[in-house]
């Protein structure tokens, strides 16, 4: 007795040896919840084309955080780069922020 193994694409249902294939995860998309994996074959995600210039803005508000994606070009007829270099980090303290009343 054998055991085959097939590997199919998720997307086009075509059959490939296990080494052509690769896992995209799909982070967010507007009609699921959460990630999730396909099984593609390496062909299937050539054609995908990263989008250039973008930015990836993260909007918190007491109505919950939200991100969005922008064009670089967009986003500077809002915010010139001078105000985005001289902006804090989004780690440790703000400047000037206490530890301990005074």
């Amino acid at each position: 007795m054998a055991f085959v193994r097939r590997m199919v694409s998720d997307i086009s249902g075509a059959e490939g040896p296990e080494r052509d294939f690769l896992t995209l995860v799909v982070r967010r998309h507007p009609t699921v919840d959460g990630p999730r994996a396909l099984d593609v074959l390496r062909s299937e995600v050539e054609a995908l084309r990263a989008a250039g210039d973008v930015v990836v803005l993260e909007v918190k508000g007491s109505a919950g955080t939200t991100q969005i994606v922008v064009t670089l070009g967009e986003f500077r007829t809002h915010v010139p780069d001078e105000v985005v270099m001289r902006a804090r980090g989004t780690r440790g303290r703000r400047p000037g922020a206490r530890t301990s009343p005074s």
